[in-house]
């Protein structure tokens, strides 16, 4: 598997590539690869003939009080990790290869972005579409893999794609759980063992929600409290949001019908926490 640590050299790989006709698949993350990360990348391993995966902690995605400089960092674990996925190469640059003295550009979807995460993060996406665009056009994929964990950013990629005419594909797959159900996360390492049980808050409070639903409930209203008390009953959490909401609008919704996203964001001690999950109603 080879390291490439600047544009120029990805660009020449990924011209070889075509040379030969293959197709390329692009797994973008931050690093500090788990088991969701490379479940992107096997899919991608099936789908494309070269897979290459950036590994990049951005820092146009995080708030001036938020968790950049601690965020967690090991290359040479993420390299092994990504060579047993079947990565081809890692694109791994420094700060200053991506944002050279006086950047000043950056790409913005408005409506998806207000909302959920963007409430309580402002800039974040713009952050996100900015640095996925200029990988977008770094790599020049034909198809890009991102996690159902992460669901507003895919939808706010898609629309990017779609709006910029960006001709690549996007995949979507699905969350990967540790056994009790946390969805994993690169945050997860932050969270002390009690923190660790109190962040199965949230996939019980989804569980909740979905299992109300199912039973018939359609009053967005009550399935929000409830979900809400689960979530509070346990110590150290402090909601951030629990939205009920159209998953391909992101507007809330008050009776629940149609395709609806449970989605919510807790901080659990000093980790904020983010899960979702996608129903179909359709009575």
């Amino acid at each position: 598997m080879e390291l490439l640590q600047t544009i120029a050299a990805v660009r020449n790989y990924v011209a070889a590539a075509r040379q030969r006709g293959l197709s390329i698949g692009l797994v973008p993350t931050m690093g500090y690869l788990h088991e969701g990360h490379l479940s992107l990348a096997r899919a991608a391993r099936q789908q494309n003939d070269v897979v290459i995966m950036s590994i990049f902690v951005n820092p146009t995605q995080f708030g001036p009080n938020e968790d950049f400089a601690r965020y967690p960092r090991d290359l040479e674990r993420d390299r092994e990790l990504a060579a047993g996925a079947g990565v081809d190469a890692v694109f791994a640059p420094a700060v200053e290869e991506m944002y050279p003295a006086g950047y000043a550009t950056y790409v913005q979807v408005e409506g998806l972005t207000e909302v959920l995460c963007g409430a309580s993060r402002p800039g974040h996406f713009r952050g996100v579409t900015t640095v996925v665009s200029k990988l977008f056009n770094i790599v020049q994929p034909d198809r890009a893999y991102f996690g159902q964990k992460d669901y507003q950013q895919a939808l706010v990629i898609k629309r990017m794609v779609r709006d910029l005419n960006f001709p690549i594909e996007i995949i979507t797959i699905p969350t990967v759980r540790e056994a009790d159900g946390l969805a994993l996360s690169s945050r997860n390492k932050y969270l002390t063992p009690e923190q660790r049980r109190s962040a199965l808050s949230l996939h019980r409070a989804l569980n909740l929600g979905s299992d109300l639903i199912k039973a018939g409930e359609r009053e967005a209203a009550a399935v929000r409290r409830a979900m809400e008390k689960e979530i509070t009953a346990w110590p150290e959490t402090r909601i951030d949001y629990v939205a009920i909401s159209d998953a391909d609008t992101l507007k809330p919704l008050e009776k629940i019908g149609g395709r609806v996203l449970l989605a919510l964001a807790v901080w659990v001690g000093n980790t904020r926490l983010i899960d979702n999950v996608v129903l179909e109603v359709n009575d």
